[in-house]
């Protein structure tokens, strides 16, 4: 027996609220999140154009066209652009995160809506609206049946972030709300993303924002010329949520409730280290302990309380994580992680080369690191750090980091973001005299000519 069809489905009723909204007119907070967030993006970009994966996304691709890949000379599409530049800002996992997610808005949405406003021009303030819509259809949706996506075995950004991206460029070119609605249905086809990579440290978590990117722009683009999509695309007995969460029920008015009214957006976490969002206040636990006097080769042993949803992907299997096999690995593996920071006084993004990654002090610090699962612990709505070490002379020492740095209870300054940027685009190649131009391109973004090409190089 075929189920009975909503007369007004989830995504009608999220299209409306897109609709009903003004371009360039956003609460100033929400406005300079998203002013932080393209930022950080380009920087981002910047930091890894040089890197393996991202000339391997360049040289996989065979559409030149106009739209700029930034950091290089060579253009592209704008779905190519998209992918490349989506892929470059979320290799390094530096970028921003959504704590109710987890999710990772910024290298979906910012090159998805960038791509699109270079190919087809609309007037800058629409771009800053494009963002902030795709953003918060995002991590709102992350909410819907929170953990249960990460629970199936698919990356969250990737599933969701095709839906943002559509929905951002969707909002971004003007496209009404039917079009809206079948951008929705058409990118939840294209929806993808399984987190296998984690076995071996593959690189396919890092090309899933730059897909998501691609797909909503294209789904997008598709809806505009009248391409057909399904309106009940997330509630369907064959929707998303069934497809990705095993799940058709869900909050949903967490997604559409009071979508346009209050922005989730303005809670997003910049990261202070380049790897999985969740180490990083076992970080600053680790750094602390550190900061006491205490040598490495004084711990006995050291237990974690963790939350169980973040076992499978940053502490077991166990051995893997103390001695990862190769520097994307490491970027999820807390034993790994926790003992560089404790070793070196932080984590960079050099703490991910094969030499840092054979370090042998860190090694044997991470061989002692052990987790318990704490039943109490409130993730995903908040990333806390427990560190317990127990000393050579019997003593116990411990640690707490009750939330993340960057994230909605201690956030970044725009300078912090400014300063990250600095030493991002540095470490890509970029001459102070060149971040300086971006940054000063980026300032006017939304109000002058839209034009990208002083990020070519």
């Amino acid at each position: 027996m075929t189920a009975e069809l909503p007369k007004i489905s989830v995504a009608e009723t999220l299209a409306a609220k897109i609709t009903a909204l003004k371009a360039g007119v956003l609460p100033e907070s929400t406005a300079r999140k998203c002013e932080d967030l393209l930022i950080d993006v380009v920087g981002l970009c910047v930091t890894a154009r040089n890197e393996n994966y991202v000339g391997a996304a360049l040289a996989g691709c065979d559409d030149d066209g106009p739209c700029t890949v930034i950091g290089h000379a060579r253009t592209l599409t704008a779905s190519g652009a998209a992918f490349v530049n989506g892929t470059a800002a979320h290799g390094e996992d530096f970028d921003d995160t959504f704590e109710g997610g987890p999710v990772h808005a910024g290298a979906v949405i910012v090159p998805a809506v960038l791509a699109a406003c270079e190919r087809h021009h609309p007037e800058g303030k629409s771009v800053l609206t494009g963002i902030a819509v795709g953003t918060e259809v995002l991590c709102r949706l992350s909410l819907v049946v929170p953990k249960a996506v990460h629970n199936a075995g698919f990356h969250p950004t990737a599933i969701f972030g095709a839906m943002g991206a559509a929905a951002g460029v969707g909002a971004a070119l003007g496209l009404d709300g039917r079009q809206i609605v079948d951008a929705l249905g058409i990118a939840g086809s294209m929806a993808g993303g399984i987190i296998e990579y984690l076995a071996e440290g593959a690189w396919t978590k890092r090309m899933h924002a730059g897909w998501a990117a691609q797909s909503g722009l294209r789904a997008a683009l598709l809806a505009k010329q009248g391409f057909v999509g399904p309106r009940t695309v997330f509630e369907g007995v064959h929707g998303l949520f069934h497809g990705f969460a095993h799940a058709t029920d869900g909050d949903y008015e967490a997604l559409v409730g009071d979508f346009g009214t209050r922005w989730v957006t303005d809670t997003l976490a910049f990261k202070p280290y380049p790897c999985g969002t969740m180490a990083q206040p076992y970080i600053d636990c680790a750094r602390r302990l550190a900061a006491r006097g205490i040598r490495a080769e004084d711990v006995e042993a050291i237990l974690c309380e963790v939350a169980e949803g973040t076992v499978h992907r940053l502490w077991e299997p166990l051995a893997d994580k103390q001695r990862p096999r190769n520097g994307y690995a490491a970027k999820f593996a807390v034993p790994y992680l926790l003992a560089s920071g404790f070793v070196h006084g932080g984590v960079g993004l050099g703490a991910f080369t094969e030499s840092a990654i054979r370090d042998e002090r860190v090694l044997a610090l991470a061989a002692k690191v052990k987790f318990v699962i704490d039943p109490d612990n409130p993730y995903p709505n908040n990333y806390t750090g427990h560190i317990k070490a127990t000393l050579k002379d019997g003593s116990v020492v411990e640690e707490r980091q009750p939330h993340l740095r960057g994230g909605a209870q201690e956030p970044l300054t725009r300078q912090d973001v400014v300063d990250k940027f600095a030493l991002n685009v540095q470490h890509g190649g970029w001459s102070r005299s060149q971040g300086d131009v971006a940054l000063k391109l980026l300032a006017g973004l939304y109000d002058g000519k839209f034009d990208l090409s002083a990020l070519r190089r």
